[in-house]
């Protein structure tokens, strides 16, 4: 009987091990068993490292939690803002998980699973004599951004279409390698103003105790954010599609949302955001 028993649970192990093998196998992941994410780590509350030197934020726990559903472990591998699309390309990394925003032109370079809905404000230095409200009150002043940020569009076209056209200045925007470096550009008198991430300006102005503040009084240009994957990878984003299916069922997701207060996008406004109607 023992035996039996031992002969049974001998079975169950290998057919368990071998279901994983296969589940992995399909998932076509660069490293076997292994979900490798490519993110910006300078970026909270999305994407950090915290006291542990560990990463941290949303899209960690959000990556952490798919890759889990999907029988991976994930692994995030620290990548400049302006190299991720080139990263995943290249076949550095599986997805792109860093808070990436759905553009038309993006959508020609990868493909998207879009995942969550936000927007962007504007900051200045708490003692700053203007204080903008929209994208038309920065002209003829200097603002920082990260680098190869999705509103760099959008600021030049108010500025030549806005600024210009009424004498009033070009918006002249300063890039910078990482979001921290384009606040600093604010606290030492570089730059008149910062555009950011709505979170991102709210998290930078906690941690400045208050040194920046937030001039801007509604969300500007909502947008849809993605998941990015190399064009025709497509076992990697069904495995990541289907793990994303089981942690909204669980309600992982939603309690995700709720802690970072963002919200879901849907089908209808990932689709105006692909096709730049939104």
């Amino acid at each position: 009987m023992i035996k039996t028993i031992g002969i049974v649970a001998a079975l169950l192990a290998s057919t368990t091990s071998a279901l994983l093998m296969s589940a992995t196998a399909r998932a076509g992941t660069i490293a076997s068993g292994v979900l490798l994410v490519g993110s910006d780590q300078t970026y909270p509350p999305y994407d950090y490292i915290d006291g542990d030197n560990k990463p941290a934020g949303f899209d960690v726990e959000f990556m952490t939690a798919i890759a889990k559903a999907a029988g991976l472990t994930a692994k995030f591998l620290d990548t400049r803002f302006e190299n991720l699309i080139i990263g995943v390309g290249g076949d550095k990394f599986d997805v792109i998980a860093s808070t990436l925003y759905v553009k038309p032109a993006r959508a020609q370079q990868i493909d998207f699973i879009p995942y969550m809905k936000t927007g962007v404000s504007i900051a200045v230095s708490a003692n700053a004599k203007r204080k903008p409200v929209s994208p038309e009150d920065l002209c003829g002043l200097k603002v920082s951004s990260i680098k190869s940020a999705a509103w760099t569009a959008n600021l030049q076209e108010v500025s030549q279409t806005t600024c210009t056209t009424k004498g009033l200045g070009q918006i002249d925007v300063r890039e910078f390698p990482t979001s921290p470096e384009a606040t600093q550009a604010v606290l030492s008198g570089g730059v008149d103003a910062q555009m950011e991430d709505s979170a991102v300006l709210k998290q930078a102005a906690t941690a400045t105790n208050g040194k920046i503040v937030i001039s801007s009084t509604s969300t500007l240009y909502p947008v849809i954010v993605g998941l990015g994957f190399k064009k025709g990878n497509a076992d990697v984003k069904k495995t990541v599609t289907d793990a994303f299916e089981k942690i909204k069922a669980n309600g992982e997701y939603d309690a995700l949302l709720a802690k970072y207060n963002v919200s879901g996008a849907t089908d209808g406004e990932f689709k105006q955001a692909v096709s730049g109607t939104n």
